[in-house]
């Protein structure tokens, strides 16, 4: 199996001990997470870094926006092997309106939108809002 170093290395993005950090902060999330989320986990770290790291890992397809109607972005890593392209990368999101949580359904692909000539499609965001499996147990 790759270390991170290793894939930050296929990705051409520099090793820093904050990358480091929040990778890991992200790949042990279950959920989506905001900007303040990564801020509070790093209290002592400069916010500006904070947020250059999640817009390196963002135009570097690690990580993936999400907007799912609550007004504050969150961001999830993307899969392994994501180019988030719009044909081929997206997947299903579940907002839960009890816990205010935020999950990728990543096995349940979003289909092909086939838009109106002269149209161009940028960005394709399909966010499911329930209850989730914890809070309806």
């Amino acid at each position: 199996m790759n270390t991170i170093e290793q894939f930050f290395a296929t990705k051409n993005i520099r090793v820093t001990a904050m990358r480091l950090l929040i990778y890991r902060f992200l790949a042990d999330k279950q959920v989506a997470v905001t900007l303040s989320d990564i801020e509070k986990a790093f209290e002592k770290a400069d916010r500006t870094t904070l947020y250059r790291t999640i817009k390196t890992f963002e135009e570097k397809c690690i990580v993936h926006q999400i907007d799912d109607g609550t007004g504050v972005t969150k961001y999830a890593l993307c899969e392994g092997d994501c180019n988030c392209e719009i044909n081929n990368d997206l997947h299903l999101h579940f907002h839960c309106n009890l816990c205010n949580e935020t999950v990728c359904l990543t096995d349940h692909k979003i289909p092909q939108v086939k838009v109106p000539k002269g149209f161009v499609a940028e960005d394709v965001n399909l966010v499911v809002k329930g209850v989730c499996n914890k809070c309806s147990s």
